[in-house]
C-alpha cells in the first residue's frame, strides 16, 4: 500500500482510543536499562491491548513533549527520519531506526483545522521524530508500518492552550487515528538521580493519586478544571519542576472527551509513574 492509499484508507467509521504514555528516560528503554523494567513491563502489557483492537489504525499522532514551538507545528515529511535528541549514551542508542512513513495530507488536514479555528499551525518539512516518538514507537509499533505525525507543543505551556488542541483534535479518532500524548507523570530530572527522601516519596505517590482520580474518575467538568488548576495538586511542582511532560495528558484529555477507562502504574528510575488509556 503506498502512502496516497493508507491516507485514504483513514477516511472510515473506525474510532481510534487515546493513549498517553511515560516514555522514561531517553533510549534506555530501548536499551533494557534495568531501571526501567517496571516501564517496560506496562508497555508489554500495552502493546498485547493494541494488538487486540479491532482494527489496526491508519496513522499515529504523537504529541511528544521534546518539541515546543512559537505555535503549534506538525512534521510533514512523506519519509520520516530521527532526531537523536539526547547525549551521552552507549553508540547502540544513535543506531537506533525507526523506518516508518509520514502522512503529508494529513499533516496538511491538521493544519486546515487548526488554523480554521483561528489556533496558528503551520508545518514542518524537515523536523525529525524525537526520542518521544521513536522509543514508544519502536516499542508499540516495531513494525514500522503505520504513517506517524508528530505535532509539538506551544512554548508558553499554556493548559488551555493543549486541552483545546486535544478537543480540535477528537474528530480525528473517528478518521482512524490513534492519539498519543508521549512525556511523563512524573519529571523532575534532579529527583531521577538522587536517592528520595519520603517527604520526596509521599510527594510523588500524591501526585500520581491526584492524576489518577482526575483522569478516571472525575466528571467532564471537574477534570478540565483540575488540569487547568494542575499547580494546586499536591506535589505538583516537585513532580513537574517545568511541565512540558504533563501537557501531553492535557492534549490527551481534550481529544478523548471522557475519563481515562486504564491505567498503567509502575516504578521507573526510582519514581512512580503511569500510563493512560482512553476507549
Amino acid at each position: 500500500m503506498n502512502s496516497t492509499q493508507m491516507e485514504s484508507s483513514m477516511l472510515n467509521n473506525a474510532r481510534q482510543p487515546v493513549l498517553f504514555l511515560s516514555h522514561g528516560g531517553g533510549p534506555l528503554p530501548l536499551l533494557n536499562d534495568p531501571g526501567h523494567a517496571g516501564l517496560i513491563d506496562a508497555y508489554a502489557q500495552i502493546r498485547n491491548k493494541l494488538k487486540a483492537l479491532e482494527e489496526k489504525p491508519s496513522a499515529l499522532l504523537f504529541i511528544s513533549a521534546h518539541w515546543e514551538a512559537d505555535e503549534f507545528t506538525i512534521t510533514a515529511a512523506s519519509q520520516t527520519s530521527l532526531y537523536y535528541d539526547y547525549y551521552g549514551f552507549p553508540d547502540a542508542a544513535y543506531q537506533v531506526t525507526y523506518p516508518v512513513p509520514g502522512a503529508v495530507a494529513l499533516a496538511s488536514r491538521i493544519r486546515d483545522k487548526l488554523n480554521d479555528q483561528e489556533v496558528p499551525a503551520h508545518l514542518d518539512e524537515t523536523r525529525g521524530l524525537d526520542h518521544g516518538v521513536f522509543v514508544p514507537g519502536i516499542m508499540l509499533f516495531p513494525e514500522a508500518e503505520i504513517p506517524c505525525l508528530q505535532l509539538s507543543l506551544l512554548k508558553t505551556l499554556d493548559p488551555a492552550a493543549h486541552l483545546k488542541l486535544g478537543q480540535l483534535l477528537q474528530e480525528l479518532r473517528q478518521e482512524n487515528v490513534m492519539i498519543i500524548g508521549s512525556g511523563f507523570s512524573f519529571h523532575n530530572m534532579r529527583a531521577f538521580f538522587q536517592p528520595g527522601t519520603q517527604a520526596e516519596v509521599d510527594l510523588n505517590l500524591a501526585f500520581e493519586g491526584w492524576l489518577s482520580e482526575t483522569l478516571l474518575d472525575c466528571n467532564d467538568a471537574e477534570r478540565e478544571q483540575r488540569l487547568l488548576n494542575w499547580e494546586t495538586a499536591p506535589g505538583a511542582r516537585f513532580c513537574h519542576p517545568r511541565e512540558e511532560h504533563l501537557l501531553p495528558i492535557h492534549v490527551c484529555a481534550g481529544a478523548s472527551g471522557s475519563k481515562a477507562s486504564q491505567q498503567w502504574r509502575f516504578t521507573t528510575l526510582g519514581r512512580e509513574g503511569s500510563c493512560y488509556w482512553w476507549d
